[in-house]
């Protein structure tokens, strides 16, 4: 397991009970509990490849608490691709 990231050391509270967590356990607890600004800036920092990969990973779970965040993520994704290719289109 590797070590976590700095950047969560701006949001520590989302694997509190164990600070230690890998980048996946962190990127994995703000896809359940989906923020459009979060998610943003986790695509920003590992990459829109990484946070999709994760979430496609953790949808193997079959849990309600993925079911509750599904709709929320797949809209929240759905804009930031939209957003990345804009921006890509206009550089």
């Amino acid at each position: 397991m590797s070590a976590p990231s700095e950047f969560w050391k701006n949001h520590p509270g989302l694997v509190w009970s164990n600070p230690a967590a890998n980048d996946s356990a962190h990127i994995r607890a703000a896809l359940v509990r989906p923020r459009f600004s979060l998610l943003l800036e986790i695509a920003l920092e590992f990459g829109l490849e990484r946070l999709c990969a994760e979430w496609e990973d953790l949808q193997k779970d079959d849990s309600r608490e993925i079911d509750r965040a599904r709709a929320s993520v797949e809209r929240i994704l759905q804009h930031i691709k939209k957003g990345f290719t804009l921006a890509a289109t206009r550089n």
